[in-house]
């Protein structure tokens, strides 16, 4: 999601989506030596005991403890400082995860986008299979009722940090009670769209530019989404009907030059939809930019 005030297209980023495999080396078996934590050690309040050999001069052991996550943390530096080991560590990551959770899947399948959004983590029971979460976030999970719902792909998941809850990819998608408080001056609607809003699904703020809402579906849903009022609720569907209110709507705009297509994610929609929605802008003269607002490099890079 994206607001109209921006300037910058959040699909910019080139992602290479396959699977990685790169030659078994004595660093690599150093790198990714926490992801056998799933099978290999025995995993409590997120350290690993783990014994040293006898002391040549005492004879004795003794017992170390260090901090062992389900997945690499991603923040941690790369072992011998170099970006190619941290891209490779994340490749392991990803598939020590698949080969826990997703066993069954292809590749075919973990790098077909529609298979990614048909198995994104929405429960608490999904959830819990995969994180040790917090008292705060198992709290929200089971109470429910969020403005904003829950939905995180496979891929984005396989990301998160198993054990650590301020890890800030998690918290940016797994919810916690602090999500239900409400302060003095809080607004359902902090960027005040439903009042520049002439047609269902269109804001108009600036006189130049417009904000077109085209779904209001995600594939990952983040939880400081200023639309949470609106998105991931059914309520803004890419029905034709609507779509061609703001079309008429437009060509009447003469002074509109900018459309920012957001929702939503509107990657999320096929290309036949996709393409009716930038062929109609396309044909109205005045419209100079389009611009399409969407975290799928992010979340599915899949779709890309």
């Amino acid at each position: 999601m994206q607001s109209a005030e921006l300037g910058t297209d959040a699909a910019h980023t080139m992602i290479r989506c396959e699977e990685e495999t790169e030659p078994p080396s004595s660093q690599a078996v150093l790198v990714s030596s926490p992801l056998t934590t799933y099978h290999q050690a025995t995993l409590f309040n997120g350290f690993t005991a783990e014994e040293t050999p006898a002391s040549p001069k005492t004879g004795r052991r003794s017992s170390r403890t260090t901090v062992q996550s389900g997945y690499r943390r991603l923040h941690e530096p790369s072992r011998n400082g170099g970006a190619e080991s941290d891209r490779n560590a994340t490749a392991r990551q990803r598939r020590a995860f698949r080969r826990e959770f997703f066993p069954e899947a292809t590749d075919k399948d973990w790098n077909d986008w529609g298979w990614q959004a048909r198995h994104r983590f929405k429960t608490l029971e999904h959830i819990e299979r995969v994180l040790i979460l917090s008292d705060e976030e198992r709290d929200a999970l089971q109470a429910g009722g969020m403005m904003l719902p829950v939905g995180i792909t496979p891929y984005y998941m396989s990301l998160i940090d198993r054990l650590n809850p301020q890890q800030g990819l998690r918290r940016t998608v797994i919810p916690t009670k602090a999500e239900f408080v409400r302060m003095p001056g809080e607004a359902d609607d902090p960027l005040g769209e439903d009042g520049h809003s002439p047609v269902e699904g269109l804001v108009h703020r600036y006189p130049d530019r417009v904000l077109l809402l085209a779904l209001d579906f995600c594939s990952t849903y983040c939880r400081y989404c200023t639309r949470s009022r609106v998105v991931g609720h059914g309520e803004i569907a890419p029905k034709k009907d609507r779509l061609e209110k703001i079309f008429d709507y437009l060509r009447g705009a003469k002074q509109v030059r900018d459309v920012l297509i957001s929702g939503g994610d509107p990657l999320a929609l096929n290309e036949d939809k996709l393409d009716y929605i930038l062929s109609n802008l396309r044909s109205i003269p005045h419209i100079e930019f389009i611009r399409i607002g969407t975290k799928m490099p992010a979340v599915l890079p899949q779709r890309i």
